[in-house]
């Protein structure tokens, strides 16, 4: 997938969030990216932690493997989980 990578015995994801959606789910490719809806409002960080939670259930990891690289601030944010192939993260987000 054009979203994943492996890069340094980690996975890096390129991710397009939508915030203050109805409920939170990876919804598919979009422009290159995985659409993420969050239910979260892009208020004083709770996306992004709502992202971090949301990635760290799906993939099995701990909070603390999923790091933010990019895009604190944008709806476009590249992530790093620390402990799992893109190939796994694929997997686990694709279905």
């Amino acid at each position: 997938m054009a979203w994943a990578r492996d890069e340094g015995g980690a996975a890096v994801l390129e991710i397009l969030v939508q915030p203050r959606a109805s409920r939170t789910r990876a919804v598919g490719e979009h422009d290159g990216r995985l659409k993420i809806q969050l239910a979260a409002p892009p208020v004083d960080g709770a996306a992004n932690a709502a992202l971090v939670e949301f990635l760290a259930a799906a993939l099995g990891v701990r909070r603390a493997d999923v790091e933010l690289l990019r895009g604190e601030t944008g709806r476009r944010k590249t992530v790093r989980v620390a402990g799992i192939t893109a190939a796994a993260a694929v997997a686990a987000l694709a279905s």
